[in-house]
Parts: structure tokens; C-alpha cells; sequence
């Protein structure tokens, strides 16, 4: 893609190069070789921790040397998400952007602005020499996505500034200053499949189209879930007949609403044709309940081969477990003045089957840690009553909004007189790594502020070009000042 034309000339310079390099969480190897090659290539103090976070430090531009240390923070890695009928692969293949009119997109695959864009605006500034600014330095973490250990791995000394910009957010003229946390649960069902008795008819079942998203950002704009669809449909049936689950695929990533899924199923032959219009059926009623939210899906259903079976007692209680599961909502914040912003939250985001074992994934949220504690708690003791095994991790803390933020006012000053007009200044149901540069740096000033982004997590991610201007103007004025 051809980058002359978009502004600032040198923050998509910087994207369109780290788009060529492959970053999937927990493979960030080669940006992490980049990282460290560009600043040395420059004569900038580089530096890699333990875990492959990269630190790069500029000093200060002249006559700012007295001015406070400011760190710029973003996250290396990305979501690797695709369409179902897109050949990709994200260890070795670069992400193919366009533009279409003020968006940048992805071909089929998501477009890694969550959180690329960060990480070129910091290069962007790193390779400057014209920029007024006190010390500077850059701060890239790896593995945010799907488990913050770069974060949770950052040494109480390795950063420097007191102030800190996190550059992860999603939606310019917004300020940041709080973040929920989080936790992730996985339950484990284990079996011996069984072979079929011979009456038995197969039914693959497929849901695909769906809008999916951010499982913090999105969870409360009404999405489908492909998980909880199917869940609802098998358990319908399985009231009714005697209904065996052979295999089911459906979801990815802890941190997305699930797009699509399939299940292989077996009911006996004379059910064939109920089921077949019970899932049209039920095809129309969903597309009624989410007419807004969802506008392609399909459900489709065809005969399938014959293949071993989980055994009946494992199948319902399954499917009695994802049907009870609690998803999306479960509390909105109680102060008046944050009534808008969901506190507590869970995303069933996937169920994997395998010969021996299916494993179950939900993700929770919440900005106050007890409601955290108690959502996890009724996500697990819902697995355990249907007799999975249960492991839960330690998650990451919530970010606490700090009332006498200087590195706020700043920002909100700059921004009104760079615009004419005051930004929001918010708080977020996703997580940040803020959360836990907070417990390593108690003291630490922060904010978090971005380019617009939407549908992040899905191959509909898009960034709105002229808010990458915006941001860099409003950046350069903060550093400034």
C-alpha cells in the first residue's frame, strides 16, 4: 500500500513496515528483532528485559533537557483473527492493508492497529529530529493479548519516567485515565468417545457471519455469540430427543465475541427433518432478536459422515453448562457519573473438541475486583456443578482512576486549545496494561489515548485515518508542554 498520501508521512511509514513483520502473541520474536536493531541503528540507549519487552530512550531536544521524563507505551503483539474462507498465516505472511475512503483495512485478516498504530507513532517520534521534547522513552511490551506477561513482567526499575502515555486506546478525543480487570477461565471436560450404534443420523450444524468484537469494548452492544447460539439450539433439542455431540469448533481468541462455529451432532434418524426445521426455525428467530447488531449471518446444516460420538452424559452436561453460562452484561457501574460504563462482565469465547477432551474458555471483566471475584466464581462453580475441571488464572488488576492527575490536565488544556473543545475523559471495560504498571509503579501519572479504531479483534478492524493526525498533533502538544 502506497503511503505518500497519508499524514503524518512517517507514523504510516513506520505502520506499513511493522504490517511486513509477523507479531502473533506470544511470537513476537522478529518485532522484537526490529525493535531492538532500530534503535541501535540509531544510536539510542536500547534495551530488552527478560521477558522481550524493549525500552528505547531519546534525550531531550535542546532547551528541554530540565522537562520531566515522559514514557510512551504500546503493545508489539496482535490479534490474529481471519475469515473462515481466507488462506493466511500469520507467523509468516505480511497483513494486506487498503483504503477505503478515510479507513484503512485488512484483506480478510484483522489490520493489527490494535496495537501497531502505537508502536508506529512511537517510532515515528523516535526517528524524528525536529520534534520539541523532553527525555523521551519508548516503552514496547509483548504478549498483551492473551495474557499480559510483557506487562506483568516489567521490573519495578526498568522505566524511568513518572509519567506515562499508553497508546492502546480506540476511539481519539477520549482520555483514559481508569481500566477494568480481568481473569480468564478454562474448563476441561474429559471423555472416551464412544462408536455409534448405527441409527444415528449426523448433522453439522455452522453459524458464520456474525459481527463478533472486543469482548470488553463490544460485550454490551448487543452481538450475537456464536457459542451461545449453538448452545441454546442443542440444548432446545436435546429436551426433546436424544441428541449426542460428535465434535465442536467455535471461537478463538479469550479477548473476542466468537463469529462462527460448528458442531457435528447425532439424533436418531426419524428426528432428521424436526431438527432440520427446528434450525430454520431458529435461524429466524435470531435473525429477528439481533436485526440491528447482526446483519449477514447464516445457518447453515447439512448431512455429515458418521465419526465416534462423546459419550450422553458428557453431551448434556455440555450443553447444559454453556446454556447456563452467564454472558455479556452481568452489572453496570453504580456511580452516577460512570452509569454509562459496564463494571462487570463475562464472554464465553470458545469450546474446542477433541478424541479425548473439550475445553471451554470465558473471559471476565469488571473495574471492581470483589464484583470480578464473584462473577469468576459463577462462571466456575457453573463448569464444576456439570463436572469439568476448572482452572482459572490470576488475571490482571484493574487501573484506579487517580483525581489529581497533572499528566490529565495536561492533556485535556492541549487538546482544548489544539481543537476548540473539550475531550472525554472516561474510564473503559477493556483491559489495559495500566493495571499493572500501576502495581509495579505506584506513583506512575498515566493516561491512555489513541487513533480511532473499530471492530478490533475481528477481519472487520479498521482505523479511521485522519484521527492518526489528530493524535500525533495532540501528542506532540502534551510532550511539549
Amino acid at each position: 500500500m502506497d503511503t505518500k498520501q497519508l499524514s503524518p508521512k512517517a507514523v504510516f511509514e513506520q505502520f506499513a513496515r511493522i504490517n511486513q513483520i509477523p507479531r502473533p502473541s506470544k511470537h513476537e520474536e522478529k518485532m522484537i528483532e526490529y525493535l531492538v536493531a532500530f534503535g541501535r541503528e540509531r544510536g539510542l540507549e536500547t534495551l530488552k528485559d527478560e521477558v522481550g519487552n524493549v525500552l528505547i530512550r531519546k534525550k531531550a531536544a535542546p532547551g528541554y533537557e530540565d522537562k520531566p521524563c515522559i514514557t510512551l507505551q504500546s503493545h508489539i503483539d496482535m490479534v490474529c483473527d481471519k475469515l473462515v474462507d481466507r488462506q493466511f498465516d500469520f507467523n509468516t505472511d505480511p497483513i494486506e492493508t487498503y483504503i477505503d475512503g478515510d479507513w484503512m483495512k485488512a484483506r480478510g485478516t484483522t489490520l493489527g492497529a490494535d496495537d501497531g498504530i502505537g508502536c508506529a507513532i512511537e517510532l515515528a517520534l523516535l526517528d524524528a529530529d525536529n520534534i520539541e521534547h523532553g527525555p523521551l522513552e519508548c516503552l514496547f511490551t509483548r504478549d498483551e493479548e492473551t495474557g499480559l506477561t510483557g506487562a506483568e513482567g516489567l521490573k519495578a526499575n526498568f522505566i524511568t519516567g513518572n509519567r506515562l502515555i499508553n497508546l492502546d486506546s480506540e476511539d481519539e478525543g477520549q482520555i483514559f485515565v481508569s481500566c477494568a480487570g480481568g481473569r480468564t477461565t478454562t474448563a476441561t471436560f474429559r471423555y472416551q468417545k464412544e462408536q455409534p450404534q448405527g441409527n444415528e443420523f449426523f448433522i453439522a450444524l455452522q453459524t458464520k457471519g456474525l459481527f463478533g468484537g472486543h469482548s470488553g469494548d463490544d460485550i454490551n452492544k448487543k452481538r450475537a455469540n456464536a457459542v451461545k447460539l449453538m448452545a441454546r439450539f442443542l440444548y432446545e433439542e436435546s429436551e426433546k430427543t436424544d441428541l449426542r455431540l460428535a465434535s465442536w469448533h467455535s471461537g478463538r481468541m479469550h479477548n473476542a465475541i466468537p463469529r462462527d462455529g460448528k458442531a457435528v451432532i447425532a439424533v436418531p434418524a426419524e428426528m432428521k427433518e424436526t431438527v432440520r426445521a427446528d434450525w430454520n426455525r431458529f435461524a429466524a428467530t435470531v435473525e429477528d432478536e439481533f436485526h440491528i447488531t447482526e446483519q449477514t449471518p447464516e445457518f447453515l446444516l447439512e448431512s455429515a459422515a458418521p465419526e465416534p460420538l462423546l459419550p450422553k452424559t458428557t453431551s448434556v452436561n455440555i450443553i447444559r453448562a454453556l446454556q447456563a453460562l452467564d454472558n455479556g452484561v452481568y452489572a453496570m457501574c453504580q456511580d452516577k457519573e460512570l452509569d454509562w460504563l459496564v463494571e462487570t462482565s463475562s464472554n464465553l469465547a470458545s469450546i474446542q473438541t477433541s478424541d479425548c477432551e473439550a475445553t471451554v474458555t470465558a473471559s471476565q471483566r469488571s473495574c471492581v475486583m470483589s464484583c470480578l471475584d464473584n462473577i469468576c466464581n459463577t462462571i466456575k462453580a457453573t463448569f464444576l456443578l456439570a463436572g469439568a475441571e476448572v482452572k482459572q488464572g490470576d488475571g490482571y488488576p484493574a487501573w484506579k482512576m487517580n483525581p489529581d492527575s497533572g499528566l490529565t490536565k495536561i492533556a485535556v488544556e492541549t487538546y482544548r486549545e489544539l481543537f476548540g473543545k473539550d475531550p472525554l475523559v472516561l474510564g473503559i471495560h477493556a483491559g489495559l496494561e495500566c493495571g499493572l504498571f500501576s502495581e509495579r509503579y505506584p506513583e506512575l501519572d498515566m493516561i491512555s489515548i489513541g487513533p480511532t479504531l473499530r471492530n478490533v479483534h475481528t477481519p472487520e478492524e479498521m482505523l479511521y485515518i485522519p484521527t492518526v493526525q489528530m493524535v500525533w498533533d495532540h501528542l506532540l502538544a502534551i510532550l511539549k508542554s
